[in-house]
């Protein structure tokens, strides 16, 4: 099954250069030692702070003084292979597109056999904490995200 917002796999797939490494853990699976389906947006949540540090965003963000906060606005998971225990994966996250205040962010996870198990997409918008209204980037985010 291929999700509506991948045109191509083999090509999407090329486009992502980080990742973060996870291990399953037994709380994260049901009795039968599948993988619960919640757990991969826990897991795109961990690369995305991982991925957003990486890029120099998370700082400023985590300042409690600084205005602006990023906020999940909409999350999607695609399950393509189940997942059991103590298995290893690799979460990838890479920019599909950015808009004025917004990422739109892709997903992918690998086994150790490079197989793809889940893939996901996500829009994260840059707020205000006092109006809950949008905030455009500045020259330096846009600088950190097309990169």
């Amino acid at each position: 099954m291929q999700s509506s917002y991948i045109n191509n796999m083999e090509e999407w797939k090329k486009g992502f250069s980080f990742s973060v490494p996870v291990q399953v853990r037994f709380s994260e699976t049901d009795m039968f030692g599948h993988m619960n389906n919640t757990v991969p947006i826990t897991y795109f949540e961990y690369a995305r702070i991982e991925f957003l540090k990486h890029l120099g965003l998370m700082g400023k963000w985590m300042q409690g003084d600084e205005e602006a906060i990023p906020v999940v606005a909409d999350i999607q998971c695609d399950y393509v292979k189940q997942v059991y225990f103590e298995e290893q994966l690799s979460i990838f996250v890479k920019i599909e597109n950015i808009g004025n205040s917004s990422l739109d962010l892709h997903y992918l996870a690998i086994n150790n056999k490079e197989e793809v198990c889940f893939t996901g997409r996500g829009i994260i918008v840059q707020m205000s904490r006092q109006s809950g209204k949008s905030i455009r980037w500045n020259e330096t985010q846009l600088q950190s995200v097309q990169a």
